[in-house]
C-alpha cells in the first residue's frame, strides 16, 4: 500500500521523542523528506531510489511478512517504526533512532514489525563503498580495529554525525551543482563517521585488506561469481588465504551460515526470481540454478520458502 499523495506527512511524537535528547530536529525533518520522496516514486513499502547513487528510502504504512532478499553492505537509519533482520538464529531488531549496519552481502529474511498508515515505517539507507572504507583505514586507531567483533549485522543508537551526513547527502538530490562538488566529500565523511561508531566494528575490520572480514568478503565474491557451479570449501579457503578449518569457522561466525549453505541460498533466491518472472518449467529452473536433481531442488525450496516451487505459478 503506497503512501497516498494526499496523505498528511506523519512523524509521530514517539519518533520525535527518540531524538529529542541527542539530535534536535534532524531526524524529524529527514523523516518528512523521505515521505516526500516516497510520494514521488509511488513505490510504497519497497526501497525507493532517491536519485543519489546507492541511497534509498523505505516508507511503509503496514507491517510485512518475512521477505527473503539479498542485502548489500549498507547503513540503514530508522526514522520511524521498527524492522527485524533474521541473522542465523537471531532476530535483530532496530527501532526509530537506531542504525543497522550490514557489513557483508547477506541473504536473509527481514520484516517490518512496527508501522501504521498514521505512523509509517520510515528508513533511509546508504550503500557502503569498500574502496572508501579502505581509503580511510589509516585514520582508524589500531585499538579500535582490534576490538571489533565478528557480526555482519550490528545495530546501535544513531550517531548525530551520521544522521547529519545522511541528511546532507539526501539534500543534494535537487542541487546538481552542489552535488557534483560535495557528494564525494559527504560520502567520505559518512563512511568515516560510520567507522567511528560502536556498531561500525565489523566495517573497521573490513577496511583492513588482510583481515578475516576482508578474506570472507573475497570468498563471498567468488561464490557470487560461480553460484551455479560446484564449489568446494577447500577452494574457497584457498581464495581467502586461510586454512579450511579457520575459513569455515570465520565464515560461519560472520555470516551465521556455512559457505555451501550461502551458495544454496543464492541459488534458491535466483530460482525464486525466475519462477516469479518467467514461465520456465520448474525442472528447467532447477537445472539452471545448478541443481542436478529437481526433486532435491523442490525439497530445498520448500524448506527455504515454506511452499513448493510450483506454488509460485499458482
Amino acid at each position: 500500500m503506497p503512501i497516498s499523495p494526499k496523505a498528511p506527512i506523519s512523524v509521530s511524537r514517539k519518533t520525535k521523542a527518540c531524538y529529542a535528547l541527542s539530535m534536535s530536529e534532524h531526524a524529524s525533518n529527514l523523516a518528512a523528506r523521505c515521505i516526500e520522496i516516497a510520494r514521488e516514486t509511488g513505490v510504497g513499502p519497497y526501497p525507493a531510489p532517491t536519485g543519489i547513487d546507492g541511497v534509498t528510502v523505505v516508507c511503509s504504512p503496514a507491517i510485512s511478512a518475512i521477505r527473503p532478499d539479498m542485502y548489500q553492505p549498507m547503513i540503514c537509519l530508522v526514522l520511524q517504526g521498527a524492522k527485524e533482520i533474521l541473522h542465523g538464529e537471531r532476530a535483530v531488531r532496530f527501532d526509530a533512532g537506531m542504525t543497522a549496519i550490514v557489513s557483508h552481502e547477506l541473504i536473509t529474511g527481514a520484516r517490518i514489525v512496527e508501522a501504521s498508515p498514521d505512523n509509517p515505517y520510515i528508513a533511509l539507507a546508504c550503500r557502503i563503498d569498500l574502496e572508501i572504507l579502505r581509503a580511510l583505514q589509516g585514520e582508524i586507531e589500531p585499538e579500535m580495529i582490534a576490538a571489533a567483533r565478528s557480526e555482519a549485522v550490528a545495530t546501535g543508537r544513531a550517531d548525530a554525525g551520521v544522521t547529519d551526513a545522511m541528511t546532507r547527502l539526501l539534500d543534494l538530490r535537487d542541487k546538481p551543482l552542489e552535488r557534483r562538488v560535495l557528494e564525494p566529500m559527504i560520502r567520505k565523511e559518512l563512511h568515516f563517521r560510520v567507522l567511528l561508531t560502536r556498531n561500525g566494528a565489523m566495517l573497521r575490520q573490513l577496511a583492513q585488506p588482510g583481515s578475516p572480514a576482508s578474506r570472507i568478503a573475497k570468498a563471498i565474491t567468488h561464490i557470487k561469481q560461480h553460484w551455479n557451479n560446484p564449489i568446494r570449501t577447500e577452494e574457497l579457503a584457498d581464495i581467502a588465504g586461510m586454512s579450511p578449518s579457520s575459513f569455515h569457522e570465520h565464515f560461519k561466525s560472520v555470516m551465521a551460515t556455512t559457505p555451501l549453505q550461502y551458495q544454496k541460498a543464492l541459488r534458491l533466491l535466483e530460482a525464486r526470481r525466475q519462477l516469479s518472472e518467467t514461465a520456465v518449467p520448474v525442472s528447467s529452473v532447477a537445472f539452471a540454478v545448478g541443481y542436478e536433481s529437481p526433486t532435491q531442488f523442490s525439497r530445498d525450496y520448500r524448506r527455504a520458502y515454506g511452499a513448493p516451487p510450483r506454488d509460485m505459478r499458482a
